[in-house]
C-alpha cells in the first residue's frame, strides 16, 4: 500500500509544484503592486492571499491542516510566536492563521534572493535575514525586528531549534535569539505552537510530495514575559510545545 501511494503522488507532485509555481509567481507580482502603490497593508493582503492559495496547492496532494487556537490570544501587544520546525510547510498555516497578529520572521539570508514571492516578502515585508555563522550580524538583526515588533504591536516568530528537524522529534533549544528578543520586546507575551507531521511532506526530499497528510497545529495559552525570568519562561516555553508534538 505505501509503494501504491508512493508511485501515485509523482503525478500528483507534478500538478502540485506547477500550480505552486504560478502561485509564487503571480504573487509576487501582486506584492510589488500591493507594496508600492498601497503600501504596508496592500503587500500584506497579497502575502496573507498567498499562504492561503499555497494551502490550496498542497491540498491537491490529499493534505489537511489543522490549527487549533486553545485560549485566546492577546491583541495589540507584540508577540514572539515560538515553535518547532518540520519543514518549509510549517509557515503559510502561521502566517494564515495568525493573520491579524502580522507575523514576521527570523530567516536565514539565503532565502533572501532567488525565490519568487518568499524571497520578496522576507526583504519588504519587516523580517529580518541573519548569516547564522556570523553571530554579530544575527545578534543585530534580531535586536531591530525586535524593536519593530514592540513598537508597532506585531509578532515575530523564532524556531529555537535553528533549523528543521527531518523526522518529527525536536532538536536542542538555542536561546540566545529568544534572550535578544525578551529584551527588546518588554510587553510582549510567549505564544507556543507546536506543528506536528509536516516533516512528513519532505520525507522523499523535495519530491515527491507524499498524500493524505495530517499537518496538525496548537497554540497553547500566551505568557506574559514579564511574569517570568528568562530562563523559567524558555524551560516552560519547550516543554509545552516539545510534549505536544504527535509522532501518530
Amino acid at each position: 500500500m505505501k509503494l501504491f501511494l508512493k508511485i501515485l503522488s509523482y503525478p500528483f507532485s507534478v500538478v502540485f509544484y506547477l500550480c505552486f509555481g504560478c502561485a509564487i509567481v503571480v504573487f509576487h507580482a501582486l506584492q510589488w503592486v500591493g507594496l508600492n502603490v498601497f503600501g504596508y497593508k496592500g503587500h500584506k493582503i497579497a502575502v496573507d492571499g498567498l499562504q492561503w492559495f499555497l494551502m490550496r496547492c498542497l491540498n491537491i496532494l490529499g493534505t489537511r491542516h489543522s490549527f487549533s487556537i486553545t485560549s485566546k490570544i492577546p491583541e495589540n501587544v507584540p508577540l514572539i510566536i515560538v515553535s518547532n520546525h518540520q519543514s518549509m510547510w510549517d509557515i503559510p498555516p502561521v502566517i494564515w492563521y495568525l493573520r491579524k497578529h502580522h507575523p514576521k520572521f527570523i530567516s536565514k539570508k539565503e532565502l533572501g534572493k532567488g525565490i519568487p514571492s518568499i524571497s520578496y516578502n522576507l526583504r519588504h515585508g519587516g523580517s529580518v535575514l541573519i548569516d547564522r555563522k556570523d553571530p554579530k550580524q544575527a545578534t543585530e538583526q534580531i535586536i531591530k525586528i525586535g524593536h519593530y515588533a514592540q513598537k508597532h504591536n506585531r509578532s515575530v516568530v523564532i524556531y529555537p531549534e535553528g533549523t528543521r528537524s527531518r523526522d518529527g522529534y525536536p532538536k536542542p533549544w538555542k536561546v540566545r535569539g529568544l534572550k535578544t528578543l525578551f529584551n527588546e520586546m518588554p510587553d510582549a507575551y510567549i505564544l507556543p505552537v507546536t506543528v506536528s507531521n509536516s516533516w512528513k511532506l519532505q520525507r522523499y526530499g523535495a519530491f515527491p510530495i507524499p498524500l493524505a497528510t495530517h499537518l496538525k497545529f496548537i497554540t497553547h495559552a500566551a505568557i506574559k514575559i514579564a511574569d517570568y525570568t528568562p530562563e523559567a519562561l524558555i524551560a516552560m516555553t519547550e516543554k509545552i510545545v516539545v510534549e505536544h508534538i504527535s509522532h501518530d
